[in-house]
């Protein structure tokens, strides 16, 4: 069985990112690999929010353990967001890889710099918000943080943004579909890779060329 392909998808809070990859996983045919499409969960010890659930939307896990794996070297990568640690299982994304699952992970531009540094290989995608005045709203029109918190998060997202340059895609959601559109266009021409095509297609090469 070939190997699957690791997608880096990253954005600032508030630019759509989880709701385009749930989309893409919905979207029948769009992204389907050699096994599948799957997208990791990450660990993190903030707390859960209203309608999350355990290893769902996260593994979610106190300060000392998340420590205590960061010293086994359990994490692919790991970062602090917000206060808050994230990590990425390594045996699990390694795992799912090996047995050509394409896997997502949803990750910071921090995270994703150290998994390229790791995997060259690996497909990173940054989403933009069309512009502030549009991710402001966003932030506003979820109804979970008060507006010190949204300023703050704003701030951060300029940060974030800056990053942009260091992925192999920029998508821009100001219509959702069109922006969903691209995004599997980038999940359909990784896949035509000729790298990608060799690993998957060695018998059809094979006697197209004996």
């Amino acid at each position: 069985m070939s190997q699957g392909s690791l997608f880096l998808i990253s954005a600032p809070s508030g630019a759509g990112k989880t709701s385009l990859v749930n989309a893409l996983l919905e979207k029948p045919g769009a992204a389907q690999g050699a096994t599948g499409l799957c997208v990791s969960v990450s660990h993190t010890t903030r707390a859960m929010r209203p309608g999350e659930q355990n290893g769902v939307n996260y593994h979610f896990i106190d300060k000392p353990a998340f420590e205590q794996m960061v010293d086994r070297g359990d994490f692919l990568e790991h970062a602090e967001v917000f206060g808050h640690y994230y990590g990425t299982s390594k045996s699990w994304v390694t795992e799912k890889l090996a047995d050509g699952w394409d896997v997502i992970l949803e990750i910071d531009w921090q995270g994703a710099d150290q998994i390229k540094a790791l995997m060259p290989d690996a497909i990173s995608i940054f989403i933009l918000p069309p512009s502030r005045d549009a991710l402001e709203q966003r932030l506003t029109d979820r109804g979970q943080d008060k507006p010190e918190v949204i300023a703050g998060r704003m701030a951060k997202a300029v940060s974030e943004m800056s990053h942009y340059h260091q992925a192999d895609y920029l998508v821009i959601n100001d219509h959702f579909e069109v922006a969903l559109d691209d995004l599997v266009a980038v999940f359909r021409a990784s896949r035509l890779r000729k790298s990608v095509q060799e690993a998957r297609n060695q018998d059809l090469l094979a006697s197209l060329l004996s």
